[in-house]
């Protein structure tokens, strides 16, 4: 718009100078008497708005945070251990409050839970002030009085962060760490699981456009399978459909897609009609042959060669399968979906959160400043790259403009993000998610009958009462 005034402004201009010189030419009226004007009465001189200093809620001055170090524990090594690292460099040489900061990878999460665990109870010397933990986890450590509510801290006047840039946080990603009006942590990273589709094939099959409903699923997997039996090759006749995929993600998916989930007014509850539907709809597709089991360890180099329509997977497995179609030569154009539901699409969202642990005021404060400053648009910007999971920030995705060209699937998964489902609010769900993938493993595995889901739904709601304690 600014350009189009530019372009405009001469001829505006010019336009009126014509109507100006034009008035100027008319004929020259007779001579008046001017009167005199009468002058108006002084206007008051406004009286200006005193700035008012915004004051911190929080009892500290910045100088009071000089010298402060703090400890942040994570789960992560490689290249994500790496950037973390770097990262801490940068901090460290130029944040204003001459914070220091110092981390320490545990290897995986149940070395984080188990150790973080035993320094809130007292069991270990030294305590961090923040772990990069899921978020079940903060919902343990809070029961034994470990955890900082976060809520202080964002809404601070001086140190938090505006209500704009909290609408920047997409609300899948923000609400997942909120247990009622107290904020147990910030997320660290989100990650999303996916069917994978190739739409060149599909098209061939006559499906123009991804499944919608689990009906369509099916018409399409189906139809994979059938022209796989239409070959000359009898050894894939039972290949073409889906590749069955029992990750805990995955039947979580199905599940809500079918308008199930694992709780039921609050309490884990698997034996419903919505989750028996989920089920029988399962084991029937490979009943059918519309869904097969693979026995390779992952199903990149089998979907890149279309002995399946669909697959699945997570941001994480886009390279490995784009990687697998440039090996086999394939250009068809695949893309990600969301599971195909009853009442629209499901995309299960999951991942890490930062966790402030109880030490004291400026230690906690130091803390959340390092927290904040991480989950920046530039520094998330730089976490996509490294890990091509989703950007935290909605404002990151202006400075990924060459890296959405270059993984289109990727770009396609941040357009579902609208279908995010979060996780259970429970700290049980960690142990109680595995239970899905066990309970699908089985079906799948040892051939129970599509008539018989109600029987392992059952068995489900037994083990989980016997692991949580909860009935």
């Amino acid at each position: 718009m600014r350009h189009l005034l530019r372009s405009l402004a001469p001829g505006i201009l010019v336009l009126t100078l014509l109507v100006l010189t034009a008035c100027q030419s008319t004929a020259t009226p007779a001579q008046t008497s001017t009167p005199k004007a009468t002058p108006s009465p002084p206007r008051p001189t406004p009286t200006p708005t005193p700035f008012v200093t915004p004051t911190s809620a929080l009892g500290l001055d910045t100088e009071d945070l000089r010298g402060t170090a703090i400890e942040v524990w994570h789960p992560w090594f490689g290249a994500e251990a790496s950037l973390l690292e770097s990262q801490i460099a940068d901090f460290n040489a130029s944040n204003p409050w001459g914070i220091t900061v110092h981390a320490t990878s545990k290897g995986n999460y149940t070395s984080i839970l188990y150790n973080a665990s035993a320094a809130i109870v007292g069991l270990e010397k030294d305590r961090p002030d923040v772990v990069v933990a899921l978020p079940e986890y903060a919902l343990t450590w809070d029961a034994d009085g470990g955890v900082i509510d976060l809520t202080p801290y964002i809404t601070d006047a001086v140190y938090g962060i505006t209500a704009a840039e909290r609408m920047d946080f997409p609300a899948v990603f923000w609400s997942q760490d909120m247990i009622g009006e107290r904020r147990l942590g910030m997320p660290a990273q989100r990650n999303g699981r996916f069917l994978f589709y190739n739409q060149t094939w599909a098209r061939e099959l006559g499906f123009e456009t991804p499944p919608g409903t689990p009906q369509e699923f099916r018409e399409q997997a189906c139809a994979a399978n059938r022209a796989m039996r239409n070959d000359d090759d009898p050894s894939n006749d039972g290949q073409g459909g889906w590749i069955v995929d029992t990750h805990p993600m995955t039947i979580y998916a199905w599940l809500l897609a079918f308008g199930g989930g694992p709780l039921q007014d609050g309490n884990y509850r698997f034996l419903t009609p919505n989750n028996i539907a989920a089920f029988t709809f399962l084991r029937q597709l490979a009943e059918d042959n519309c869904a097969w089991v693979s026995t390779e360890e992952t199903p990149y180099a089998q979907f890149a060669s279309r002995k399946a329509l669909f697959a699945t997977g997570d941001l994480g497995d886009l390279p490995d399968q784009m990687r697998a179609f440039a090996q086999a030569s394939n250009g068809d154009e695949w893309t990600v979906i969301p599971f195909p539901g009853t009442e629209g699409g499901v995309v299960p969202v999951y991942g890490s959160s930062f966790v402030l642990l109880q030490t004291d005021e400026r230690r906690q404060l130091a803390a959340w400043l390092f927290m904040r400053w991480l989950l920046s648009p530039e520094k998330q910007a730089q976490w996509v790259q490294t890990t091509g999971l989703f950007p935290l920030r909605a404002s990151s995705l202006a400075l990924l403009t060459g890296y959405r060209n270059d993984h289109p699937q990727w770009n396609n998964a941040i357009a579902l993000l609208p279908n995010g489902y979060p996780q259970p609010q429970l700290a049980s769900w960690h142990t109680v998610r595995y239970v899905l993938g066990d309970a699908a493993t089985h079906i799948f595995r040892v051939g129970v009958g599509s008539g018989q889901v109600s029987a392992v739904l059952a068995q489900m709601d037994a083990l989980v009462s016997d692991i949580t304690d909860e009935r």
